[in-house]
């Protein structure tokens, strides 16, 4: 999906490798309630941009480290869609969020999850957490978290899932931080 505004305020970023992904089914509506509301926005799907593991070391010097960096630190508002795997956020998610550390200062941050039970609906809190302490975000608590189940043919958002996305599209646009 290409990117939709190079001075976005808002950053759609879907972490999952899996090439038939829920949280980026999520992630793609999300982007069209955006583009309803007329958000500047940029969407970003990881399979694009091959990161290395974090090393500590070499790896922060990958250039797409430094691309997802600036488009990080340029957002006021980024939205992470991930998939649940053993009561968290995946690695691919947790991976990008450590190399690219500091440009998640003083950000607003709202999830999309796709997990396969309802029984890990607070895995995401230990994310969130994180970047809360670390780096001073901000965190949405209306945060949408959605089993297979909830996914309607093609897969589409369904009934239930569709109208959480559009209120945390909405709920995204109204809320203003600054440096804490």
């Amino acid at each position: 999906m290409p990117d939709v505004d190079p001075a976005a305020e808002y950053l759609i970023i879907s972490t999952s490798l899996r090439a038939a992904s829920l949280s980026r089914v999520m992630a793609e509506a999300l982007q069209k309630d955006y583009e309803q509301l007329g958000a500047r926005i940029r969407y970003i799907d990881l399979r694009e941009y091959v990161l290395p593991l974090c090393d500590g070391e070499a790896a922060y010097a990958h250039p797409h480290v430094a691309t997802l960096s600036g488009w990080i630190e340029a957002a006021r508002v980024v939205i992470i869609a991930t998939a649940v795997y053993n009561y968290d956020a995946n690695a691919a998610a947790k991976n990008m969020i450590e190399l690219t550390g500091d440009s998640w200062e003083n950000k607003v941050v709202g999830f999309l999850c796709a997990a396969g039970g309802m029984s890990s609906y607070m895995s995401i809190m230990s994310l969130a957490n994180s970047l809360m302490l670390d780096f001073r975000c901000l965190i949405i608590p209306r945060f949408v978290y959605a089993t297979r189940t909830e996914f309607g043919p093609g897969p589409a958002p369904g009934d239930k899932v569709a109208p959480r996305i559009r209120q945390l599209a909405e709920v995204s646009t109204q809320i203003r931080h600054g440096p804490l």
